[in-house]
């Protein structure tokens, strides 16, 4: 009995120290010296990335159709000039709907011979919908928004820097986890764990403000971490759930034309017609052209059901040869597994909870930023790098009036912007511009009189 004994305390040994509460403040700690600046990285361009392409119509105003007019052009027509523009380019091209009036149509090429060895730096023509003049043609990773995306994605580092992006979004989930297990101070202990001591220094505030953070943003940025990582290794889903070519970007089955060529293939926009028999009440958003003799339209649609906005996976594949639908891809028909795959893309983007959720994911990556920063504080304060403080809110009370009072002149000022905006509206809708009139009316006597009352009190 007594080696018997002996033996189950040696077994048991290894178990208790994994278990123990120091183990894992130094798996938490290192975990962050070593990923926490990837960690960051990855927050702040996610959360930049959230917004790329408002982003980069703000820097590139011309994208932008500021009164659209007209009807828009046929698919064929587009086309057309987008080949004008690019004669030498052959193959295959993908036209994008915008999902605004106010957006242009992106044209994709996919492998250009001036990036052809990079991971992905397709050729993308911006052309405007209603007069079909191709207004920009840029290369992804050359314009800032996609170089910060393809800095999310993969850190500048072709394939290498996918995988590595991958594993950091399982260190990520183990961060977090760890940090949400050190921050449990049990069920009576919850309210004093959640004050943010604020009198007590600026080393104790930022240690407070770390873990509330950590424990505000822990359910979403595990989210992104497991999410991250099935975008870098799809495969590993796919084995677990039965799914295949689910994968974001992926575009199912490669089919190709058995119909014999002839001098009338069917154009973009009666490919369009076909494909959406099947889908009548879908939007289009996207329609690849065929290569080669053997190549085939692929209709991509959206029904209302799903919840991938930018890459829906309705997809109908036509003969250009016979004008027939060779194959359909219904999301409705996905077996569970496969219509969890499709949450994946929209989940790490915010896009499945609408704006609202594309704000969350964008104050959280931030939050992951913070989070970076406040444990390093901390952490060189306890090797005596940083010397604690005091933090005197006296002090930036005056600092706190003045930001105060410059956000509330802004908000004068871009309220005046958009009472020029609804003048000019107000042809179009009369109704609503009576409404919005008298609402910015109250609005700007509240701003006013707001400002009167801190003008006053900055005198006193």
């Amino acid at each position: 009995m007594t080696v018997f004994s002996s033996h189950n305390d040696a077994m048991q040994f290894p178990v208790q120290r994994l278990l123990n509460r120091a183990t894992w403040v130094k798996v938490h700690l290192y975990l962050a010296l070593i990923a926490g600046f990837f960690f960051a990285l990855m927050g702040l361009t996610g959360s930049v990335s959230v917004y790329r392409e408002e982003l980069d119509e703000l820097l590139n105003p011309k994208l932008v159709i500021e009164q659209p007019e007209g009807k828009r052009q046929s698919l064929d027509k587009i086309m057309a000039a987008v080949q004008a523009a690019h004669p030498t380019r052959y193959g295959s091209w993908t036209l994008e709907l915008p999902r605004s009036a106010h957006g242009m149509i992106t044209v994709w090429y996919d492998k250009p011979r001036e990036t052809f060895f990079e991971l992905h730096a397709p050729l993308m023509v911006s052309v405007n919908p209603y007069t079909a003049e191709v207004v920009a043609s840029r290369f992804w990773g050359q314009t800032a928004t996609t170089w910060l995306l393809d800095l999310h994605t993969q850190l500048q580092l072709d394939r290498f820097g996918w995988n590595t992006v991958g594993i950091l979004g399982l260190l990520l989930a183990v961060s977090i986890g760890t940090g949400v297990y050190l921050w449990w101070p049990g069920w009576r202990g919850i309210l004093d764990a959640l004050k943010i001591r604020h009198h007590a220094g600026m080393i104790r505030l930022t240690f407070d403000l770390h873990r509330l953070i950590g424990l505000l943003s822990a359910s979403i940025l595990l989210l992104l971490a497991f999410t991250g990582f099935n975008l870098s290794y799809p495969g590993v889903l796919e084995t677990l759930v039965g799914s295949s070519g689910m994968e974001h970007g992926e575009t199912g089955r490669n089919i190709i034309s058995t119909a014999i060529p002839n001098n009338h293939p069917v154009g973009l926009e009666s490919a369009e017609f076909v494909a959406r028999a099947p889908f009548p009440r879908a939007e289009l958003r996207r329609v690849t052209t065929p290569a080669g003799d053997s190549g085939i339209y692929r209709i991509n649609l959206r029904q209302g059901s799903e919840v991938n906005h930018r890459h829906p996976y309705t997809t109908v594949w036509v003969d250009r040869w016979s004008g027939q639908v060779k194959e359909v891809r219904d999301p409705s028909a996905f077996s569970s597994g496969e219509t969890f795959a499709t949450w994946i893309w929209p989940m790490h983007t915010g896009e499945a909870f609408g704006a609202t959720g594309r704000f969350i994911w964008f104050v959280t990556g931030i939050g992951l930023f913070v989070l970076y920063i406040s444990g390093l504080l901390h952490w060189l304060h306890r090797h005596g790098k940083v010397k604690d403080r005091d933090v005197n809110f006296a002090a930036l009370r005056p600092l706190f009036y003045r930001l105060q009072g410059m956000s509330y002149r802004a908000g004068l000022t871009l309220f005046g912007l958009a009472g020029l905006l609804l003048q000019r509206a107000k042809r179009d809708a009369p109704h609503v511009m009576k409404g919005c009139t008298t609402l910015w009316q109250r609005l700007r006597s509240m701003l006013i009189n707001r400002q009167k009352r801190i003008g006053k009190n900055d005198w006193e």
